[in-house]
């Protein structure tokens, strides 16, 4: 439902305009830390003798991690505070890095995944619900989705900055990792170790939070009141028709998307000249985030093309999804990958704020980084069933095959929310 007051960025309040600048600086640093090591993954995964099948397997406790953890961790933020929550997310994601710098062997490796997945539990319904919350209380009554679209970007430059290091790191520097007895690309892989530490310091620092009380039977009563709270949300989620069919919509959006973000660069490294690729990978990483940045900026204007019914929006945009799911898969040639790609991820881009909307209009704030958790753990749950999907078939057919497939996941999710759409 539109807010009452239609966001204006100039007419906020100085304490407004100074919370959503201090947010997007975090989003920022925190995805450029993740964007080092995003753009080459894959690669070093592959790197370190894995097959396809194992990489969705990696990303499979990955994901399985996440889901374990995630409610149990949104409601402790819920409960003892989000900042001290965020900082623990931070060093779990230091530990994972240093267990990836450290091994070859798959299952240590499949360990560092699972910090990752801890990491991720840890992050989501932290921040976020803060951001949301201080905006609320700062600017009441203003249309919160534009807002949400500006904290986006910050996240998907830093992400495409972050990969555009990470991408031209093992080409620049590689060499003398290889001299060292390292992989190429554990460049990047150290250069985050180093970006971590420096978002685990601007969070200490610039983050403002009323401290709640730390003591131990403050720790012991968060996590004693954790199955409440989750059993709170996971009701309001049941009984809340709106609730329920975005949650599956985002799921299903997730199972198709992920293992196109996640294996496109193994499809396109035999397009480029071995020379060069790393570095052109990482220029089309950032190409991606740029995109999907561009996307989070432009999701406003395409909101008010629908008369801000975030529903409708949604649904258009998975349609789209769909349709460019399919043409990439098609693409043999990497100009014609490229253009595509880059569509897919705009619109993938413009795909973030709506749903965040829907999903904060439909809770309090005693709930909402519970609400954040779960809906973290339903996408998480959806990316690795896809991922297991796509990489099974992908191993046994082809990865365009597969990529076709999981474009079906995306027309069943436009049903949902055309179904979404008419009720709100």
């Amino acid at each position: 439902m539109p807010a009452d007051i239609e966001f204006s960025f100039h007419q906020l309040t100085s304490d407004a305009r100074r919370h959503i600048r201090v947010f997007q600086v975090h989003q920022f640093l925190d995805r450029f830390a993740m964007g080092l090591t995003v753009a080459v993954v894959a690669l070093a995964l592959i790197d370190r003798g894995m097959d396809l099948f194992q990489i969705s397997l990696l990303f499979g406790v990955y994901s399985v991690t996440t889901m374990a953890m995630e409610l149990p961790f949104g409601g402790l933020a819920d409960n003892i505070g989000r900042k001290p929550v965020f900082l623990s997310a931070v060093v779990a994601s230091l530990i994972s890095l240093g267990l990836f710098l450290s091994t070859s062997d798959f299952y240590v490796l499949a360990l560092s995944f699972a910090f990752i997945g801890f990491g991720r539990a840890l992050r989501s319904g932290t921040l976020d619900a803060w951001f949301v919350e201080n905006f609320r209380a700062m600017a009441p009554d203003v249309d919160i989705q534009p807002a949400l679209a500006k904290a986006q970007w910050a996240n998907a430059m830093g992400l495409a900055f972050g990969a555009i290091c990470g991408g031209l790191l093992p080409d620049a520097f590689g060499h003398v990792a290889a001299q060292r007895g390292f992989s190429v690309y554990d460049v990047s892989y150290a250069a985050s170790l180093i970006m971590m530490t420096v978002l685990f310091l601007y969070t200490l620092i610039a983050i403002a939070e009323v401290p709640r009380s730390l003591n131990p039977k403050a720790l012991g009563q968060g996590f004693r009141d954790v199955p409440a709270v989750i059993k709170e949300a996971g009701l309001l989620a049941l009984k809340h028709p709106t609730l329920s069919m975005l949650l599956l919509a985002l799921a299903l959006f997730l199972m198709a998307t992920n293992p196109v973000e996640v294996f496109w660069p193994t499809h396109v490294k035999g397009m480029l000249d071995e020379g060069y690729a790393n570095t052109a990978i990482g220029a089309l990483t950032a190409t991606y985030f740029f995109s999907i940045a561009f996307g989070a900026a432009l999701s406003p204007r395409i909101n008010r093309m629908f008369k801000r019914q975030n529903a409708v929006s949604l649904s258009v945009a998975f349609a789209c999804l769909a349709a460019l799911q399919i043409a990439i898969a098609f693409q043999s040639g990497i100009i014609c990958f490229v253009g595509i790609f880059m569509l897919f991820s705009i619109v993938l881009g413009a795909t973030e704020s709506p749903a965040s909307s829907i999903l904060h209009s439909c809770v309090e704030n005693h709930q909402r980084s519970t609400m954040l958790s779960l809906r973290s753990l339903v996408q998480q749950l959806g990316a690795a069933i896809g991922l297991l999907a796509v990489g099974g078939l992908a191993e046994g057919y082809s990865l365009p095959v597969a990529w076709i497939g999981g474009a079906g996941f995306l027309m069943i999710a436009v049903l949902l929310t055309v179904i979404l759409a008419k009720r709100l």
